[in-house]
């Protein structure tokens, strides 16, 4: 592979991150743009740029008919990309929750797990695998293996299947499970757990007080599990663990997070993605090219919805070419995607 095609596997981007004449600022903006089918731009961009996954969200989907159709063709772009949705079930099911899609729909995994019954929250995620499956989906980013501890919390919330993260761990399992017999790849999110904080990392800065004792008491019984289990891929959260790092960095941008804990700790050997680079826990606190390349010297494999692609590209392309990347950390990350792509 070219440097070039391997940076490129390293990025997972919107459809709209594609046409370079596209530009949004908020999810309300890129609601009134939708694209739902492959341009020409959008074209010669994949092919200058190649990349390795593409994530679609409710405004990319308007139909089974036009799904279909977007996804053949987005599949059939250059570098082949794997293609990604978050369909959760509940509130958060790019597909379920389109009127024009007749699947099964779920409720939240808190509400789903009430009755303590593995089984449920299993046989759910098989049903949601194969229906993903049928429409060409490599990837759903779930199950969500955040403890939602703090009542204040505004993010996660009902998405967590407890507030007891020895009721939660055994409903991980069970949901990976369930991808996994479809042949979907299941992603633990987000570690190291989202569901103590108060703050919305969509929009700024969020953080956990939480000490490492503390957070392995609770957050971490669900991420073992999972990481147990066979998952393949874990989902970073852009929030700030102060009195585990020493700093206000977020965890998709701290070393010590990923690979002393995440990897060292847990024994984790997959992939590491990152929650949206888009965020406004990064962008109001990095310069987006700056926030990308200190998120793959701290570990990330895939960095996740990054605005402005092409510009990003290049940026980390130029890092590796003048050393300040080392080429091998590259190659690092493309062995664990391509041994993910077998889905062995």
């Amino acid at each position: 592979m070219t440097l070039r095609e391997k940076v490129g596997q390293m990025f997972i981007i919107r459809p709209e991150a594609l046409d370079p004449e596209l530009y949004y600022n908020s999810a309300e903006e890129l609601k009134a743009i939708s694209v739902q089918e492959v341009s020409d731009r959008m074209k010669e961009t994949a092919t200058k740029c190649p990349m390795g996954g593409i994530i679609l969200f409710a405004n990319n989907i308007q139909n089974p008919i036009q799904l279909t159709q977007f996804i053949g063709d987005l599949k059939a772009l250059p570098s082949n990309p794997l293609l990604c949705v978050d369909e959760e079930g509940g509130m958060v099911a790019r597909l379920a929750n389109n009127p024009y899609f007749r699947v099964p729909k779920f409720p939240n995994m808190h509400e789903l797990a009430a009755a303590g019954r593995t089984k449920d929250v299993q046989d759910a995620a098989t049903t949601i695998g194969t229906y993903l499956t049928q429409y060409g989906f490599d990837i759903n980013f779930a199950p969500v293996a955040d403890v939602n501890t703090n009542p204040r919390n505004i993010v996660i919330g009902n998405r967590a299947f407890s507030n007891d993260p020895q009721a939660a761990a055994p409903m991980v399992k069970a949901y990976l499970k369930g991808l996994q017999k479809t042949g979907i790849v299941g992603c633990l999110k987000h570690f190291p757990g989202h569901g103590d904080t108060t703050a919305d990392s969509h929009f700024g800065y969020a953080m956990s007080r939480k000490t490492w004792e503390e957070i392995d008491d609770c957050e971490m019984i669900t991420f073992k599990a999972g990481i147990a289990a066979g998952a393949k891929m874990v989902m970073t959260a852009h929030i700030s663990l102060p009195n585990v790092t020493g700093s206000n960095t977020p965890s998709t941008l701290s070393s010590m997070i990923l690979q002393d804990k995440l990897r060292g700790e847990l024994g984790f050997k997959g992939v590491i993605v990152s929650d949206a680079m888009e965020m406004g826990a990064i962008i109001r606190q990095y310069p987006v090219e700056d926030a990308c390349i200190m998120a793959i010297k701290a570990g990330v494999d895939i960095l996740l919805c990054v605005r402005e692609y092409p510009r990003v590209f290049e940026t980390v392309v130029n890092a590796v070419r003048r050393g300040e990347i080392p080429e091998s950390r590259i190659d690092e990350s493309v062995r664990r995607i391509l041994a993910l792509r077998q889905k062995d």
